[in-house]
């Protein structure tokens, strides 16, 4: 239990005696405000923010955190509004708490979506104010000590939710200690049992160490004395919930986890951090490839240090980690020890600027995204890089996660270069979009103004602001595509009335959206061109009962002019799979919801059975001229030979056409029928390359398959 007196001594360590008084202030207004108020517990409620603000005052940070930890809960928890607490301790502080409440005065409609909201806002709030972020972890981290008291389904919720979010948040603000403690904490809730063996494990793992451990230790210091270098030598842990996770994804036994000794050798300049490594070397052989300089390259979160790995005695691996005290110190508080020292520390400031960096990003992300639900699921893929360093063409180096494709390069660069970007130089060679960037490659990407996001793309992007940029560009292209598509279907509709939508007054158009609740005519065109309102009827609401007729039937919403098809209509028309139509087939288009158009052949077997729904059938033709590659089934029955595939593909290619598919049924020793689906023009490509595949000698029978 931490008490208020307790909490000022550790403050006035390092506060002003004024900002002390100010903090005892603001302690005796959260506990008159959450008087009353008890955890499941059962202690007094005030003990959690007591404990909340000495997490951060053990930081050092400063006293606008401490106020904000020790009134964090009074505008969600209690009858105190925003405005009081900013009239108290001012409107820095006050932005500090609404920034850590969750919302309270919305209803969700589910668990998941409250939370993804709760976490948008609490991240836009870290982008006006780093320290929100650093309140809410140490809030979570006393609610994961405490945890016990909670029901077993909350506290797995809860400890989920910590391994996550918040672990990974504290990981890519680099404050090391926090993450640990989260992680342990959480691991130890979710899988207890699992924890419980692997902490066992440890402790009889650690006696056998112990010798091996301090023989490894004065033999590295022994060879710094000797190089007259001055440094800190300290045998480290992993912790339990990195060596759970190392066995988990290495498929690793405990012993093969256990058996790397790791060390950290603490100097005073960048200089020795160098000269230590090169003593390292000479001391042990080194690993091939396991040598990572992240002081020249320093991590997303701002951590810097030498890694290497090294052939130790007795045969075991040795793990060292080389680095300056400021660095040490970087590397356990992250973005916190900005507040340790004077705000010019430029170690710290690297830090908070890395961590604005990244809010920025998160910020472009949380515009393209949909919904809360999706902006959490991109902040999710965004927490888990494990870099790959890349140089532009001007030599700047680019962090990527590992598994980073061209395509994710060309977003991190710039949005505009990310959505033109047709192909890529990968060490000045030409390679695809989809091909994952390795560490020191030199990547260029090559972009044509007329080029636009793919929606293949989203099947290897890894990038968050790759996932959610193409997402937000294909979510509009598809909205612009209905909105044009819809105008052409209302039109078509209103012909049947002698009408066009430029002829409907527009008092009629706005009592209509009114009454439909829609908010623009785009907004009615995109529906109807997604299916999702049937053309006819909104006419019908266009034109005056006068005008319309009582007694058109809806089919003859389909006399006017047939709808023309172009081919190249996007998203919202689509060929149907079943009869794959193609110019020069007669066709028919079915309206369905949230697709757009579906075009069918006429002949198709399913158009029977969408008869059903005379008002969702439209006539449609194939616009004069259309361009495109549309794909077809082709079925070609051969005699057994070899090298057969290969001449019937060389014939298909030789008229000018891809091979989508092939799939191959043995009939009998003799025959053999091979399927294949290819991309042609029109009708009379198509009979062009049937007649060429006739001319082969070993083809028995040619057919197109239609359903």
């Amino acid at each position: 239990m931490y008490l208020i007196d307790d909490l000022t001594a550790l403050l006035e360590t390092y506060l002003k005696p004024k900002q002390v008084a100010e903090i005892r202030r603001a302690y005796e207004f959260g506990a008159q405000a959450h008087e009353g108020q008890k955890r499941l517990s059962g202690e007094p409620y005030i003990y959690h923010p007591l404990a909340v603000a000495r997490i951060l005052a053990e930081m050092r940070m400063d006293h606008h955190s401490i106020l904000a930890a020790l009134l964090h809960d009074v505008i969600e928890d209690t009858a105190t509004a925003k405005e009081q607490i900013a009239h108290e301790f001012g409107t820095e502080v006050a932005e500090l708490v609404d920034g850590v409440s969750k919302l309270t005065q919305i209803q969700f409609e589910s668990r998941a979506e409250e939370q993804a909201e709760n976490f948008r806002k609490m991240l836009l709030a870290m982008v006006r104010d780093i320290r929100v972020i650093l309140v809410k972890l140490a809030d979570r981290l006393h609610n994961m000590r405490t945890l016990g008291a909670m029901p077993p389904e909350k506290r797995r919720r809860i400890a989920r939710e910590t391994l996550d979010i918040y672990a990974p948040i504290a990981n890519r603000l680099g404050m090391n200690q926090l993450r640990v403690e989260l992680e342990d904490l959480g691991f130890a809730t979710l899988y207890p049992m699992r924890h419980r063996i692997l902490v066992e494990a440890v402790k009889k793992a650690r006696g056998n160490r112990k010798e091996v451990v301090r023989k490894i230790e004065n033999a590295i210091k022994r060879r710094l004395r000797e190089e007259k270098l001055p440094g800190e030598v300290l045998g480290r842990e992993k912790h339990i919930y990195s060596v759970y996770r190392k066995m988990l994804q290495k498929h690793l036994s405990f012993s093969e986890v256990t058996d790397v000794y790791a060390f950290r050798i603490i100097v005073d300049s960048v200089d020795a951090c160098y000269r230590v490594l090169g003593a390292m070397h000479n001391l042990y052989k080194p690993l091939p490839g396991k040598f990572k300089d992240y002081i020249a390259i320093p991590k997303a979160n701002g951590y810097q240090s030498l890694h290497t790995a090294l052939f130790g005695p007795f045969g075991v691996p040795i793990e060292a980690q080389i680095r300056t005290q400021d660095m040490d110190r970087i590397s356990e508080a992250g973005i916190a020890a900005h507040w340790l020292y004077k705000a010019g520390d430029s170690a710290g400031g690297s830090a908070q600027q890395r961590a604005h960096d990244w809010l920025r990003g998160l910020l472009e992300m949380q515009m393209n995204a949909g919904n809360s639900l999706e902006f959490l699921e991109s902040v999710k893929i965004d927490l888990f890089p494990d870099e790959v360093y890349v140089f532009t063409p001007k030599g700047k180096i680019m962090e990527l996660p590992r598994g980073a494709t061209a395509v994710d390069f060309a977003y991190a660069v710039h949005t505009d270069v990310g959505n033109t970007c047709v192909a890529v130089k990968i060490d000045r060679r030409l390679a695809p979009l989809s091909t994952p960037l390795a560490n020191g490659q030199y990547v260029e990407i090559v972009t044509a103004k007329q080029a636009r996001p793919n929606p293949a793309w989203l099947n290897f992007v890894v990038t968050a602001k790759a996932r959610s940029t193409i997402r937000h560009f294909l979510k509009n292209l598809k909205h612009d595509e209905s909105v044009d598509l819809g105008r052409r279907l209302l039109n078509q509709a209103l012909a049947t009335f002698a009408r066009k939508l430029a002829d409907v007054p527009p008092a009629r158009t706005k009592t209509l959206l009114r009454e439909l609740k829609l908010k623009s005519l785009d907004d009615l065109l995109g529906d109807i061109g997604l299916g999702n309102r049937p053309a006819l009827l909104v006419a019908r609401h266009l034109v005056p009962p006068a005008e319309s007729g009582a007694g058109v039937e809806p089919v003859a919403a389909a006399e006017g002019q047939p709808l023309a098809i172009k081919g190249t209509e996007g998203m919202v028309v689509a060929y149907a799979k079943c009869c794959r139509p193609i110019p020069g087939d007669r066709i028919l288009g079915y309206v369905s919801a949230g697709r757009g158009i579906v075009i069918h052949a006429e002949t198709c077997k399913n158009v029977t059975i969408f008869r059903k729904h005379p008002e969702k059938w439209i006539e449609v033709e194939w616009a004069p001229g259309v361009v495109g590659e549309f794909a077809v089934d082709i079925r070609v029955e051969v005699a057994n030979q070899r090298g057969a595939l290969a001449t019937l593909a060389a014939a298909i290619a030789e008229r000018g056409a891809n091979i989508e598919n092939v799939g191959i049924e043995e009939h009998d020793g003799m025959y053999t029928a091979i399927n294949f689906t290819i991309a042609v023009h029109d009708r009379a490509h198509l009979a062009r390359i049937m007649r060429r595949l006739r001319a082969v000698p070993i083809v028995v029978r040619i057919a197109r398959v239609r359903g």
